[in-house]
């Protein structure tokens, strides 16, 4: 059994104090038994003839303290930061740009649902010097990393980087040692989703993808990248 603690102080009296319950929680001392957490409260004596002239009976004041306590838990509860699963078929649009391939990068997931016709969630960044399939490899990760926390029955991914598609669908091969990594850390986020698809479309269709792309690269000018010769 873990140590108890014997005492237990409590600055202003009880009667007193702006937020009574807030004061009362501070006096829990757990007791870890056979795994079961146990509550027990060891107040100073003249909370004790309060409580006892408050709630003559055991079990009133056992429903107050437990009531008391959930109370001061739960206003500190913090806020839900994850959003809510969403289930159903979902779309996600990435793109990838370089100018100058390789040059100063951007990449942009859009993660929408089609039932509601909503975005959901939508991501653009810098990504330092990469080149255009890097910057498109990129995108999708961070995309596939965005979608999961909406826990899709089923995820369609549209990148109008052809290239990319047809490795991802097994049609390419892999041949470019730096593609490998990217490629593998694609396949292990795959596996967090029951069905998923890559789908080639036009640039054209992908139009928000892309804005997003040259929006972060426009706002953020750097000096243009020159690759080193040989």
């Amino acid at each position: 059994m873990g140590a108890v603690i014997d005492q237990c102080f409590v600055g202003p009296c009880l009667t007193c104090h702006p937020r009574p319950w807030r004061a009362l929680s501070l006096m829990m001392v757990f007791v870890f038994s056979s795994s079961i957490l146990i509550f027990m409260i060891r107040l100073p004596a003249a909370l004790e003839r309060l409580l006892a002239e408050l709630f003559p009976r055991m079990r009133e004041r056992d429903e107050f303290v437990i009531r008391a306590i959930e109370e001061a838990l739960g206003e500190d509860a913090p806020e839900e930061t994850e959003p809510k699963a969403v289930g159903g078929t979902l779309h996600l649009f990435t793109d990838g740009g370089s100018r100058g391939n390789p040059g100063q990068a951007a990449i942009a997931a859009i993660l929408e649902d089609p039932t509601r016709g909503e975005t959901l969630k939508q991501y653009a960044g810098r990504i330092g010097i990469e080149t255009n399939n890097i910057a498109e490899y990129r995108a999708l990760i961070e995309g596939l990393k965005m979608a999961r926390q909406f826990h899709p029955n089923r995820l369609i991914c549209h990148l109008d980087a052809e290239l990319v598609v047809k490795q991802l669908n097994g049609e390419y091969r892999v041949k470019m040692l730096t593609f490998e990594p990217l490629v593998q850390e694609i396949r292990d986020l795959s596996m967090d989703f029951p069905d998923i698809v890559f789908k080639h479309i036009p640039r054209g269709d992908n139009y928000r993808a892309d804005a997003l792309v040259n929006k972060v690269l426009d706002e953020h000018p750097s000096p243009s990248y020159k690759p080193p010769r040989h």
